[in-house]
């Protein structure tokens, strides 16, 4: 009996890319699989034969042989027969599988290469001075590093991690459990692809151990709270002498009693004397350098009036420009005043018009103006 061609199995045209076909034979292999037609005696033979014909138009070198030949290239033994049992389920059928889930069979990533070290985090708080100066901070961290003594392989000095026989190096075994294939870690190794005979006396085949790492952190000028910095290489070292992870430095800066910040200007509050709002004068005010500034206040000078002083706030990270310092003004109220100094006010308001006074002045004739209308 003549053998059916087989792209009409698998219903594709002779011009089929690598992707169709495989997708043509993922449908019809799910479709026929006895698995799923246990009542259906013909579906194993129909199966086999969609595994036979996959497993030749799959590989190129064979594809071109049945092209040119025919079935005739594949008989009386030839390089395309198939074995026995189901038909190649083994080789063809396990191909849905990579797709589905990424395995890919012996040629998986081998769990015991080289791996990268963890990162690690460090919250560092310094003062505003800090921030505006920039300054080096010595920490110490506590983290893992590549054993020296094994040089980060965890087996005995003359000796060497060996293959675990259980999953041949991959790290990973599978099982057929009917219809499906199940992936699980090997128990033997516990997923790292190697067992270690004689492990190493100083990690105990680890490869890595504990160490307190001291670094000096370099924070420069104008940093503002939150900000991150990275220290390349500085983290975790990595397994099976793989490159270390990095540390990051996130910085906080403290309250501040006197400063408020917002970006690179600087805000604060000052109270002023009665007198000195009235009759104006200069007044030394403290900057977040160390230093002290001078401020003319003006004659008259209310609450909230604020004044900006050029140049006199935080510095821009990374740059040579400064912020401006921005005062704000609070005229406080006399208290605790003797008997005399008490005569001295009432006489000056006895004295005063309403010239002294015109917010206060023209308020109170708003307010008795309003009450009239209501009566």
């Amino acid at each position: 009996m003549a053998k059916v061609c087989f792209y009409e199995i698998l219903e594709v045209e002779r011009s089929v890319s690598a992707t169709d076909l495989k997708k043509s034979y993922r449908k019809k292999a799910m479709q026929y699989h006895p698995d799923r037609n246990r009542d259906d005696a013909g579906a194993e033979a129909k199966f086999k034969e969609i595994s036979e014909a996959y497993e030749i138009l799959k590989d190129d070198q064979k594809r071109a042989a049945y092209d040119q030949y025919g079935h005739a290239a594949f008989e009386n033994g030839g390089p395309g027969g198939m074995g026995g049992g189901r038909g190649g389920f083994d080789s063809s059928f396990s191909d849905i599988f990579e797709d589905l889930f990424g395995m890919d069979g012996g040629r998986s990533r081998r769990s015991n290469a080289p791996s990268r070290g963890a990162d690690l985090r460090y919250n560092l708080t310094i003062t505003l001075e800090d921030a505006f100066a920039g300054k080096e901070e010595k920490i110490t961290i506590p983290t893992t590093i590549s054993c020296d003594g094994c040089e980060g392989t965890g087996a005995e000095e003359g000796s060497k991690p060996e293959a675990c026989s259980s999953c041949g190096g991959i790290g990973k075994v599978r099982t057929q459990q009917g219809f499906f294939t199940v992936e699980r870690t090997c128990p033997r190794c516990q997923g790292q692809g190697q067992v270690i005979s004689d492990p190493c006396g100083e990690c105990h085949g680890a490869g890595t151990k504990q160490k307190n790492k001291s670094l000096s952190v370099k924070i420069p000028a104008g940093v503002e709270d939150g900000t991150r910095i990275r220290l390349q290489g500085e983290g975790e070292g990595g397994a099976r002498n793989g490159p270390s992870g990095d540390l990051y430095i996130f910085i906080s800066i403290e309250y501040h009693p006197i400063f408020q910040r917002d970006g690179a200007t600087i805000f604060c509050n000052v109270p002023i004397a009665l007198t000195t709002a009235a009759l104006g004068g200069e007044i030394d005010i403290p900057t977040v350098n160390g230093k002290k500034a001078k401020v003319k206040i003006n004659a008259g000078n209310q609450t909230g009036k604020q004044y900006r002083l050029r140049g006199k706030g935080m510095p821009v990270l990374h740059s040579q420009q400064f912020g401006d310092m921005v005062i704000q003004t609070t005229v406080e109220t006399p208290v605790n005043m003797t008997k005399k100094q008490k005569e001295l006010l009432r006489a000056f308001a006895n004295e005063c018009g309403d010239e002294v006074s015109p917010e206060s002045s023209g308020f109170f004739d708003k307010v008795k103006e309003l009450w009239d209308d209501l009566t």
